[in-house]
């Protein structure tokens, strides 16, 4: 059996669906370990899967959460660039230090997240097998597509192509410091020029966390790309569940809000939310991922929350929400689809614009702007989404998609089709450490 590394972004949402794809992995009789800095090793949450730190002199233990409170966060220009300097460093640190972890563990291949580069530019510097996954929209390009982190709605005319063309020269320009990373760490791997993430994907298996009726029409994807839906645990759960299922009261509207774990602080946007439930009669259940104080808790009761929490069974919960507000994270929105619940999209950072531009283009939700929008036009949007009911029947045929696209079991299918796990040759054990100590 194979020993897996894995590698992806510092972020708990990155970790969480690869931990479930690891958990399957080890049911299979594999092993599989994640590696990077030191304090991401908290968001490894089943014992049956292994960290193995490295980077530490750089990126020390203590130093990821004003990372991820600048990725939360960025502000304005300045702020942005320095979340693309953290991202540009922390590249650096993988490519600099995987190589010889790699060699010492024995991995035999590797399972790279498609949002960080340093996972398929060693692989292919150490002649190692390797898979990509694209936990959030996927990187790929292709011509008549938005980028990923883009707003844009969906269409075919002159006009939209120009913009799409220009967005993506524009966001090139901006992500300038990761996309120079990404070509120095290519030269000193001894790989040909590469220009940023969609130039580091496994040429054997890319799988999605997507189902091919949520994306825009695309028609340029390799045919090693597979959508497989929601990666989630197949046996024991990881992660807080949190509270039990509210005690839900019959006859009025059930709404549940949540902007993920980067975003759970934003308490603003939770109590406009809250304003609007109340407006609406309806009972809303506030997950803020440990994002607030209990002061803070009590203050949205007040402004209309129904129940307020750290954490809750979000799949058990959306099973019985008649609406879900959300951030448009890929985690919350692929389980409202598997749950069949309608989407009020409030995007705020990442790839959140673009995936709220396909909730509303597959017409299973409505977005809006989360800085902008206030209580009653987000009251309003909500008692569309309860009273309508188109967005029930398109929810329906995505679902099924969603249920048939075989998730954690067909990633897992796909990667030991796919990688030569049993033929050792240039990407041996020997071969590796002979590189690494080169």
């Amino acid at each position: 059996m194979a020993h897996f590394g894995i590698v992806a972004p510092a972020f708990y949402s990155h970790f969480s669906a690869l931990s479930a794809l690891a958990g399957e992995l080890v049911a299979r009789g594999h092993r599989a370990t994640f590696l990077h800095r030191p304090d991401a090793a908290a968001f490894v949450r089943d014992p049956r899967v292994g960290f193995h730190t490295v980077g530490a002199d750089s990126h020390p233990p203590g130093s990821l959460a004003a990372v991820l409170e600048r990725a939360a966060n960025p502000g304005g220009p300045l702020g942005l660039r320095r979340v693309i300097l953290d991202m540009a460093g922390s590249t650096d640190m993988l490519c600099r230090e995987l190589p010889p972890a790699i060699a010492a563990l024995g991995i035999d291949a590797l399972i790279a997240d498609q949002m960080e580069a340093a996972g398929g530019l060693v692989a292919e510097a150490m002649a190692l097998p390797f898979a990509s996954v694209a936990c959030a929209l996927p990187v790929n390009r292709e011509p008549g597509i938005p980028l990923a982190v883009m707003p844009f709605d969906y269409a075919e005319d002159e006009r939209a192509r120009h913009m799409y063309e220009g967005s993506t020269r524009v966001y090139d320009w901006m992500m300038g410091p990761h996309r120079r990373s990404i070509a120095a760490n290519a030269r000193r791997l001894g790989l040909g020029a590469r220009d940023g993430l969609h130039e580091c994907l496994s040429p054997l298996a890319q799988v999605s966390q997507t189902v091919a009726a949520f994306d825009f029409p695309r028609h340029a994807l390799p045919p090693h790309f597979h959508h497989v839906g929601p990666l989630r645990p197949t046996g024991q759960p990881q992660g807080p569940d949190g509270r039990s299922m509210p005690a839900i009261a019959a006859g009025r509207p059930f709404v549940f809000a949540s902007l993920g774990t980067m975003q759970g602080g934003r308490f603003g946007l939770f109590r406009r939310i809250a304003r609007a439930c109340r407006a609406l009669d309806a009972q809303l259940l506030v997950a803020h991922c440990g994002g607030l104080d209990a002061r803070q808790e009590a203050r949205l009761l007040e402004a209309g929350a129904t129940w307020v929490c750290a954490f809750a069974n979000q799949e058990a919960v959306l099973a019985r929400a008649d609406a879900v507000v959300s951030h448009a994270g890929s985690n919350t929105v692929m389980d409202a689809i598997a749950a069949r619940t309608p989407i009020l999209a409030l995007p705020i950072a990442f790839d959140q614009p673009g995936i709220a531009a396909r909730v509303a283009h597959a017409g299973i939700g409505l977005k809006a702007s989360a800085r902008f929008t206030g209580s009653a036009r987000i009251a309003s949007l909500l008692r569309r989404l309860l009273d309508e009911d188109s967005f029930a029947a398109r929810l329906e045929a995505l679902s099924s998609g969603v249920a048939q696209a075989g998730g954690t079991r067909r990633a897992a299918d796909i990667i030991e089709a796919a990688l030569p796990l049993q033929q050792p040759a240039p990407g041996s054990k020997a071969a590796r450490a002979a590189y690494a100590l080169g």
